[in-house]
């Protein structure tokens, strides 16, 4: 299965205080923001389940917010323990891929690297 390397980490870190990164299976380095990560965070609290309205704003978060833990949420996904304490969002690994900010990734192009 071709794709499935695409969506499955190799590595996950804290790149810098301000900086998550992945490295995926086929190569491909993925960098996030961590108030990026934090202001996409996709559950009911963070985004109304009727009408899929981000109820989150990027003046509510901290200009300096962190992950204080990191969490496999079985084989598909992450759940981040914020440093504003929110912690209910699981982020699937097909979702952090989508969310890749890279020219190539934001291209549709596939990943050569």
């Amino acid at each position: 299965m071709e794709d499935q390397g695409r969506v499955t980490p190799a590595e996950i870190r804290q790149v810098d205080e301000q900086t998550f990164g992945i490295t995926w299976q086929d190569g491909h380095k993925s960098k996030y923001p961590c108030d990026l990560l934090r202001l996409s965070c996709p559950c009911a609290a963070c985004v109304d389940e009727l009408t899929g309205k981000r109820q989150v704003t990027p003046d509510a978060i901290p200009k300096d917010i962190h992950p204080l833990r990191i969490q496999s949420v079985g084989r598909y996904g992450i759940q981040i323990r914020w440093s504003d304490q929110h912690s209910t969002g699981i982020y699937t690994f097909d979702f952090l891929r989508e969310l890749c900010l890279c020219t190539v990734c934001k291209g549709g192009e596939k990943c050569q690297n």
